[in-house]
C-alpha cells in the first residue's frame, strides 16, 4: 500500500480536548494534558489522532462555534504547544488529524460582526442573509438541528441570518468565492504546521439553496434522520433545500486538490443526511472528493445483526471505490457499550467484541476517547448539563454530555487524576473502577485486550486493506460472517453478538480452515460438521488456505 495512503485501514482514536487530561488544573483538558498522555495513546496501537476543536472560541458550542480559525484559544494552549503536540505524535509514529468547522463560524467571529453592521460592508454577503417575508416572518421552512427555525432575526440588518445549528453558530455563504477561498487558506495553514489530515464537520451542509425553497415534508413512516433525536421537528422535514446541495461537491473537488499538494494528508468527512450512504457514496467515489467520510448509521445503531448487515451491505453496495471510516461511538452520540443490548453485566469481552468487529469492517475505523476503558454513558443531571442541544429536549433527550465525561487515569485520586479541582463535567463514580490504572495491572482488562488485538491487526493485511464479502451462511440470530481477504491472506471472520453460544454453519467452498488462536478470541471448529462455535459476545478469525 503506498505510504501516502496511510488512512486506508487506520484505526483513529478521537480526543476530545476538554475532558482528556487537565495539566493548568482549571476544570479543562488542554493540549499540554494531551502531550503528556502520548505514550498512553500510542501503547493503544493506534495509527492516528482526531483532535476535536481546540480553536479559538466563545464555547458556546464547546468549541464547534470557531471565532478565529487560525489560533488556538487560551483555555486549551496556544499555537507552540499544539505543535509540539504534532511533533511528539509524529515521533510516537502517530498522525494528526484536525477538526475544521467551515459550514458555520462563531457570532463573535470578526467576520460576522463586520457582516451585521450593515449591507453594503466589504463582507456583508459572507454570511447567509434574507429579508423577512411582507408579514415579517422567517424566509422559510428550514430548521436548526438544534432545535426551532434555521433563522435568527438581526435588527442591525433588518434581515434574518441562517444557521443550521445554534444561533451563535452563523452559516457562511459559500456562494460567495471569497469565502471559499479563505477557508480553503485557512485549512491550508494547518496543513503547513504538518498536520495530516482535517476532519471536516458537517461537510455536508456547505451550500443553500439560492432560492430559498421550503423543504417538503417527511412521508408518515418514514425512517427519521440519522443522529438527530425523534424528539426533535427536524426530523420531520426532508433535507432537501438546506443541505446536500450540488454545489458542495463542486467545493469538495477544490479541497481535495488542495489536499494533493500536501502528499500523505488527507480529509475524512462526517456526513448527516436523510439517504447519508447515498451520499456518503457520492463524496466519496472517483478518487476527486472525500478520501473517506462517515455517518451516523452505525452511530446510532443498536448493534442488532440484521441492521448491521443492511448497513454494511448498502456500503458495499454503493461506495465501489470509496472509503468508508466505521464509528459505533463518539462525542455526538450515546457511549457504545452502553447501546449494546444485554441482560448481563458489562465484561471486557463486550468491548472487545466491538473493537473486534468494527476494525474488521472493510474501511477505517474511528474509536473514542475512553472506549478502550469500557467506559460506559454517564447520566448528567440536568442542573449539571452543559450542552445546548440537550437542554431544550430534556427529558427525552439529554443532550450529548453523558459520552463528554472527564477520563478517569487514577481510580485514588481527586477527579480520577483528571484534574485537581472540580471538572466542567462531573466525575461519574461508575467510572472509577474502570479508570486506567486499574486496568493496567489486569492482563484481561478491557485496555489491554484492546491493545492485544489491535497489535495482532496491524499484522493482519486483509484486515487492514483487503475486499470485504458476506457468507452466505444459515441465517443464525444475532450473528454475523463474512470474508476479508488481500492478496496474501484470506480471512473467515464470525461474529456472535449475543449472550448466549452460536454454532454458525461454514458454507461449502471453505475449506482448511484453522483458528488464529493470536487474535485474542475463544471459539472452535469443528471439521467434520463444518461447524464454528463461538462463545457469548465473541469474534472468531480463521485463516483460509485454498480460497
Amino acid at each position: 500500500m503506498n505510504k501516502n495512503e496511510w488512512w486506508r485501514g487506520a484505526v483513529i482514536y478521537q480526543i476530545y480536548p476538554r475532558s482528556y487530561a487537565d495539566s493548568s488544573n482549571n476544570g479543562v483538558g488542554d493540549l499540554v494534558g494531551i502531550i503528556d498522555k502520548l505514550d498512553y495513546v500510542a501503547s493503544l496501537n493506534i495509527d492516528a489522532i482526531w483532535l476535536s476543536p481546540f480553536f479559538k472560541s466563545p464555547m458556546k458550542d464547546y468549541g464547534y462555534d470557531v471565532s478565529d480559525y487560525r489560533d488556538v484559544d487560551p483555555l486549551f494552549g496556544s499555537l507552540e504547544e499544539f505543535k509540539k503536540l504534532t511533533d511528539k505524535a509524529h515521533s510516537l509514529g502517530i498522525k494528526i488529524i484536525i477538526d475544521q468547522v467551515l459550514s458555520h463560524s462563531s457570532d463573535q467571529h470578526q467576520w460576522f460582526v463586520q457582516s451585521r453592521k450593515n449591507k453594503t460592508n466589504p463582507q456583508h454577503d459572507w454570511y447567509v442573509w434574507a429579508d423577512p417575508k411582507p408579514d415579517g416572518t422567517v424566509p422559510n421552512n428550514w430548521l436548526s438541528v438544534f432545535g426551532g427555525s434555521a433563522w435568527s432575526w438581526d435588527s442591525r440588518r433588518a434581515q434574518y441570518y441562517l444557521h443550521n445549528f445554534l444561533e451563535s453558530q452563523p452559516d457562511l455563504n459559500f456562494h460567495n468565492p471569497d469565502v471559499q477561498q479563505q477557508l480553503l487558506d485557512d485549512v491550508e495553514f494547518w496543513l503547513k504546521l504538518g498536520v495530516d489530515g482535517i476532519r471536516l464537520d458537517a461537510c455536508n451542509f456547505y451550500f443553500h439553496d439560492q432560492q430559498l425553497r421550503n423543504n417538503p415534508p417527511v412521508p408518515v413512516d418514514a425512517e427519521q434522520t440519522k443522529g438527530v433525536t425523534g424528539a426533535n421537528p427536524y426530523s420531520m422535514q426532508r433535507h432537501v433545500y438546506d443541505i446536500c446541495r450540488p454545489e458542495n461537491l463542486t467545493f469538495q473537488k477544490r479541497l481535495r486538490q488542495l489536499f494533493n499538494r500536501y502528499p500523505g494528508s488527507c480529509s475524512l468527512g462526517e456526513i448527516g443526511a436523510d439517504n447519508a450512504l447515498e451520499v456518503m457514496a457520492e463524496y466519496t467515489e472517483g478518487g476527486d472528493k472525500l478520501f473517506m467520510a462517515y455517518t451516523f448509521d452505525l452511530l446510532t445503531t443498536d448493534y442488532d445483526s440484521g441492521d448491521i448487515r443492511k448497513i454494511v451491505g448498502e456500503v458495499e453496495s454503493t461506495l465501489t471505490d470509496g472509503w468508508p471510516c466505521w464509528s459505533f461511538c463518539n462525542h455526538d452520540v450515546p457511549r457504545a457499550i452502553s447501546r449494546l443490548k444485554s441482560d448481563t453485566a458489562k465484561t471486557p469481552a463486550h468491548a472487545n467484541m466491538l473493537l473486534a468487529l468494527l476494525t474488521s469492517l472493510r474501511g477505517s475505523s474511528c474509536v473514542y476517547q475512553g472506549e478502550e476503558l469500557m467506559l460506559p454513558e454517564a447520566d448528567i443531571p440536568f442542573d449539571r448539563i452543559q450542552d445546548p442541544y440537550g437542554i431544550p429536549f430534556w427529558p427525552e433527550f439529554k443532550g450529548r454530555d453523558g459520552c463528554r465525561t472527564p477520563m478517569p487515569w487514577q481510580s485514588n485520586k481527586a477527579q480520577a487524576g483528571f484534574s485537581e479541582v472540580e471538572p466542567w463535567l462531573p466525575m461519574p463514580a461508575e467510572h472509577l473502577p474502570l479508570a486506567r490504572d486499574i486496568q493496567e495491572k489486569n492482563s484481561t482488562s478491557a485496555l489491554n485486550l484492546w491493545r492485544h488485538f489491535l497489535a495482532w491487526r496491524k499484522q493482519q493485511s486483509a484486515l487492514v486493506h483487503g475486499d470485504f464479502s458476506w457468507i452466505n451462511s444459515k441465517d443464525v440470530k444475532q450473528t454475523l460472517l463474512f470474508s476479508r481477504k488481500s492478496d496474501d491472506q484470506h480471512l473467515l471472520v464470525a461474529v456472535n453478538i449475543s449472550a448466549e453460544e452460536k454454532t454458525i454453519a461454514v458454507p461449502a467452498g471453505y475449506s482448511n480452515i484453522h483458528i488464529l488462536a493470536s487474535s485474542g478470541f475463544d471459539c472452535s471448529y469443528n471439521a467434520d460438521q463444518r461447524q464454528l462455535t463461538l462463545p457469548a459476545w465473541q469474534l472468531c478469525f480463521a485463516q483460509i488456505e485454498n480460497n
